[in-house]
């Protein structure tokens, strides 16, 4: 497979310098690697593309396991110096469903905290797309700054054939069958500049600016939802620093993305 390794490196290495681009057959995680290598002190940047993950990682633990030519997965290690962290997820989810479809025709949504979705308009019920893990490691390069620079590893994993998985909640899909002439390349090539333009955006101005790009693409906004704790509510959208608003009778509960992972419980807007 030809990947656009050169034309993304010169895209994006002058924005972020000493970023390079690498592509492996096969690994068993991408974000794996990069915290193995920030734990040995090799923090540079880089977008690292592997063609087939043996035993990638999703929110939870959860395993996310590819052959080379389903699925697209990377993983674009940065150091940042943020002082909140919060959002940074969504901002990620909302760089890539406005890079795959930027006129909301093909029904890619966000799901809070971390997951795309698309809605099946046939059937009404939703389907996974597309996965986001972020991670992080202390750093020690970088200039001096009045917050803490880390290394932060931001693992993305996006289905173009849906896997056959019979034990999760929400049935995969894959890209192809949105659109048929996409291969991993291509995705690659679409939404990898945008997500570093969006990640350099968030440093600088943190999760507000991302919020309403949020809500134009939120799926659970309005739905009865459960917790994993066991809370129920109706989600009302995020707040400016990326939380899950939560309205529990006259309550607005706010719900950290560490706490808990969602589920609606009914496909329909409450009330």
């Amino acid at each position: 497979m030809h990947w656009p390794s050169e034309d993304l490196w010169l895209a994006i290495a002058p924005k972020v310098p000493g970023f390079s681009v690498e592509v492996l057959p096969t690994i068993d995680s991408t974000n794996t690697e990069l915290m193995r290598r920030a734990r040995a002190g090799q923090t540079d940047p880089v977008l690292l593309v592997a063609e087939q993950q043996t035993a990638g990682r999703g929110r939870l633990g959860r395993q996310w396991q590819s052959q080379a030519g389903d699925s697209l997965t990377f993983s674009l290690g940065m150091n940042l110096a943020l002082a909140d962290w919060s959002g940074l997820s969504l901002a990620i989810g909302w760089a890539i469903t406005h890079a795959l479809d930027p006129e909301q025709s093909l029904g890619l949504g966000l799901k809070w905290p971390n997951d795309v979705w698309v809605m099946d308009s046939a059937s009404a019920e939703p389907r996974k797309l597309a996965g986001i893990l972020v991670e992080t490691a202390s750093s020690a390069s970088g200039p001096a700054t009045p917050v803490q620079a880390r290394y932060c590893v931001m693992g993305v994993g996006i289905n173009l054939k849906a896997p056959a998985v019979t034990n999760h909640a929400v049935a995969p899909i894959g890209l192809l069958a949105l659109k048929p002439e996409c291969t991993p390349a291509s995705v690659l090539e679409c939404v990898a500049q945008p997500l570093v333009e969006a990640v350099l955006a968030f440093e600088r101005q943190g999760f507000a600016p991302f919020q309403a790009r949020f809500h134009a693409r939120d799926v659970l906004r309005g739905l009865a939802v459960t917790l994993s704790d066991g809370q129920a509510g109706v989600a009302q959208g995020v707040s400016p620093t990326g939380e899950l608003l939560l309205a529990q009778g006259d309550r607005l509960v706010k719900v950290h993305s560490a706490e808990v992972s969602v589920r609606p419980s009914a496909l329909k807007a409450a009330g």
